[in-house]
């Protein structure tokens, strides 16, 4: 069953939107390439500066969709040279804007080696919900490049799935050691391709991508429902971290809400301030202003096992002071780069 008439010239215009010319100075390569590694800049840039509408930017420009839909598109139509030069595209951009962030990154990593910046903190915590969303927008983009009326989409869709800017972030982490923290952008990232082929594959089934391509004289090899399995399994191997990551920030979550009130108890103590409350993977991160002397850190380490959470390590800026640690289940407090 098919929706709407998916003709010859519609199938030609795809592979030529979608499939990279083999030479290395062809039009389509150098535009890829040239395209991918200014997007690259662009967004590890911007995620130094912590510079929303910049990582947009780089979004537009980056050239990604381009080689995740022809794995897509090659797929159905079954073509294995195709399949295997569009996921080598894949794989070679990803790592060269790995490259480019772990560069800037040596160059302009911050001191508290990203700690503070929005633009990291939102793409290392991958959950379910950004697998529908990935679903849901890989489901129009492939959309918009069969029915060329609606191609105006397509920058939405390039703002709406996040390729490039999860991988300089990966980069960005490496430089400064957050390698737990670079695996969960790199999974964000998997988690939009996996979703980008899984909907674009379907998509361009259902439209009878290959019957057309057969009337332009394209080569159409013989599809196998295993393919279709592979797609979907893929799919299931994503979700299974992505769940555990939902239980994570759920946890988090309730983590932070609970030490609130333990450390806002703590720091009226020393007419303290706390500025800021929250937990990653089980860490509470508590943010604390003031004039000296400073509390003591062993009180609020006490407070937290009192109330239930000693299996929580802590960790504690003082501003205008140094950083504390005091691990789960201890009664002493280290300085952090003492």
């Amino acid at each position: 069953m098919t929706m709407g008439k998916v003709d010859a010239a519609t199938v030609r215009r795809m592979a030529d939107t979608l499939f990279i010319e083999r030479s290395w100075k062809s039009p389509g390569s150098t535009r890829f390439w040239g395209l991918l590694v200014l997007a690259s800049v662009i967004a590890a840039a911007g995620v130094v500066g912590d510079s929303t509408a910049t990582v947009i930017g780089a979004m537009i420009v980056a050239p990604l969709m381009t080689p995740i839909l022809g794995s897509a598109l090659a797929l159905v139509l079954a073509d294995r040279s195709q399949v295997v030069r569009c996921v080598l595209l894949v794989l070679g951009g990803a790592l060269a804007v790995v490259a480019i962030g772990m560069l800037l990154g040596w160059i302009a990593a911050p001191p508290d080696e990203f700690a503070s910046n929005s633009q990291v903190s939102s793409r290392i915590s991958p959950r379910l919900i950004d697998l529908l969303a990935a679903l849901a927008t890989g489901t129009v983009g492939a959309f918009a490049l069969v029915r060329a009326d609606i191609s105006d989409t397509l920058p939405g869709v390039a703002i709406a799935i996040s390729l490039v800017p999860p991988l300089a972030v990966t980069g960005l982490l490496i430089t400064v050691g957050r390698f737990h923290d670079a695996f969960e952008a790199g999974l964000l990232f998997a988690t939009n391709v996996a979703a980008i082929v899984a909907t674009g594959t379907v998509v361009f089934l259902v439209y009878g991508i290959r019957g057309a391509a057969r009337e332009s004289e394209r080569y159409v090899g013989e599809f196998h429902g295993r393919t279709l399995v592979a797609v979907v399994g893929v799919l299931v191997l994503i979700a299974v971290p992505l769940t555990t990551g939902t239980v994570s920030v759920w946890r988090d979550r309730i983590l932070a809400a609970d030490a609130r009130p333990v450390a806002e108890q703590w720091a009226a103590m020393g007419k303290w301030q706390i500025a800021s409350v929250e937990a990653r993977q089980g860490v509470v991160v508590i943010g604390v202003l003031g004039l000296p002397p400073q509390p003591a850190p062993t009180v609020l380490r006490t407070a937290l096992d009192r109330n239930g959470m000693s299996d929580a390590d802590l960790e504690l800026h003082l501003v205008g002071g140094r950083t504390h640690w005091c691990a789960a289940g201890g009664v002493t407090c280290e300085v952090k780069g003492a």
